[in-house]
């Protein structure tokens, strides 16, 4: 049985993954992970069966513990079932067995296919993502997002003083009265966009010159002002880490207030946004 428990141990320093155990990773289309690691030595099955794998959360409040089972070429293997939910966060893995101290994991061989132009079906009005990724110091780790509803940006078009983004809207439906939402997160301005709508997809046009400098938040208001606020943001791949993958060139603007540049990216949550800097 999995168990979700708060931790209220510190959060470790992490160390060098030399000499860990490495685990093996595949990821389905629902969202589910299964974990396969060598057995120790010197363990049979009444060991296995005391044994787990540790997902502890990155700010050290919240771990979740999977049960390691006898698998084959004797091995064992914990299974995150996609149905479960993960809270938002960094996850690091450690195997933990009998009444030893937990250990860090290395990643080994990954398989994340499934994860490849997904297409989740938001009937549970939400979208549940884990990628598993090894960290600056060669650790296991999964990063998790839990978006309820969820805008997935799609393809980003590059103008001459314009930004046209299109996406996909899961667990909510596009209202008439749907718009893009832009707001300048040092300041209290907000813009609007105009949303055009096919069903789920969506599609607006950001008019850079019309954005002061700073870094400016997209959003999606897909029931209109009543409704939700949804962050504009990529993770329907197996990339966990879209900033330094995904760039994209500047704008060059003429403004009232002078040259500017604007550039799009994904940020460490992998969320959209423009930034804007004048020389």
């Amino acid at each position: 049985m999995m168990t979700l428990a708060p931790q209220a141990a510190p959060r470790p320093t992490e160390e060098d993954a030399a000499g860990a155990p490495r685990a093996d990773c595949v990821a389905d289309s629902a969202g589910g992970l299964t974990f396969d690691l060598p057995q120790p030595d010197g363990t049979g099955e009444a060991a296995a069966g005391r044994a787990h794998l540790v997902l502890r959360r990155r700010d050290g409040l919240q771990e979740v513990r999977l049960p390691l089972v006898p698998a084959a070429d004797g091995r064992l293997r914990a299974a995150l079932p996609g149905g479960v939910d993960l809270p938002e966060g960094r996850w690091d893995a450690l195997a933990q067995t009998a009444d030893g101290p937990p250990e860090r994991l290395a990643p080994g061989l990954n398989d994340l296919r499934s994860l490849v132009d997904r297409a989740p079906d938001g009937a549970r009005g939400h979208v549940a993502v884990r990628i598993p990724y090894a960290t600056k110091h060669g650790n296991l780790s999964v990063r998790s997002w839990l978006r309820a509803p969820h805008a997935e940006a799609g393809e980003l078009h590059i103008g001459q003083d314009a930004l046209d983004v299109r996406g996909q809207v899961y667990g909510t439906a596009l209202a008439p009265d749907a718009y893009a939402e832009l707001t300048l997160r040092k300041g209290t301005a907000v813009l609007r966009a105009e949303v055009h709508r096919d069903r789920a997809a969506f599609g607006f046009t950001v008019d850079c010159t019309a954005l002061s400098e700073g870094v400016w938040d997209l959003w999606l208001r897909p029931a209109g002002e009543g409704g939700p606020r949804v962050r504009i943001a990529r993770l329907l791949d197996d990339i966990a880490d879209k900033k330094p993958v995904y760039t994209y060139p500047r704008i060059t603007l003429e403004t009232p207030a002078g040259p500017a540049t604007a550039t799009p990216y994904y940020t460490g949550d992998n969320d959209l946004s423009v930034k804007v800097t004048t020389p």
